[in-house]
């Protein structure tokens, strides 16, 4: 048995329909049990509805989103949290509450280009490798423990869409092998 999981997203939600994916064809041994979103206009929304539950929260003030959000948490009984393109800043007090039971994924080799439009930045400094990462939530910018990353090889001349679409096929791979490392954390730390 695996996690009782929230996805949280902001925009497409491919990462999270990899997952419900994952869990539906038993790769996963998790249950996604919600979809949330800060974004009625996420274009991930209408997908998820068709295979899970989702809960829109359209409060912009932090402290009464993340109360929301937390009540949503415990009455779903979830009790691991995946950031899938979710582009909201957690509080120190929630990631606390929550400690090392958030993971995030980003398209980039963390440290190196943090924040938004991390693709760009790498292709604007010219480097040769670039990829994605999952790292536990803390209350910096993608500054938490890092869990795993896949490194891509940067080709002259790739445009920024291609190579976007590079990072995110890894992005895909990446989520379900930290996911299935960390069921299995799970699982011997029941025992």
């Amino acid at each position: 048995m695996g996690f009782n999981l929230a996805i949280l997203i902001s925009g497409n939600g491919s990462n999270m329909l990899n997952i419900l994916d994952a869990c539906e064809k038993n790769i996963l041994s998790s249950n996604v049990k919600v979809v949330i979103t800060n974004n009625k206009n996420s274009k991930g929304i209408q997908a998820a509805k068709k295979k899970t539950k989702v809960c829109v929260i359209n409060e912009i003030e932090m402290t009464k989103f993340e109360a929301e959000l937390n009540k949503i948490l415990i009455t779903e009984k979830v009790n691991f949290i995946c950031l899938a393109g979710f582009m909201k800043m957690l509080s120190k007090k929630f990631v606390n509450n929550w400690d090392k039971k958030i993971i995030n994924i980003h398209p980039s080799l963390l440290p190196s280009f943090p924040g938004l439009n991390p693709v760009k930045q790498a292709l604007d400094k010219g480097v040769k490798y670039t990829g994605c990462t999952i790292h536990f939530v803390d209350e910096g910018m993608d500054t938490g423990q890092i869990i795993d990353q896949r490194v891509i090889k940067v080709k002259r001349k790739i445009s920024l869409e291609k190579l976007t679409k590079k990072i995110l096929k890894e992005e895909h791979f990446l989520f379900i092998k930290v996911l299935l490392y960390l069921e299995k954390e799970f699982l011997n730390d029941k025992n």
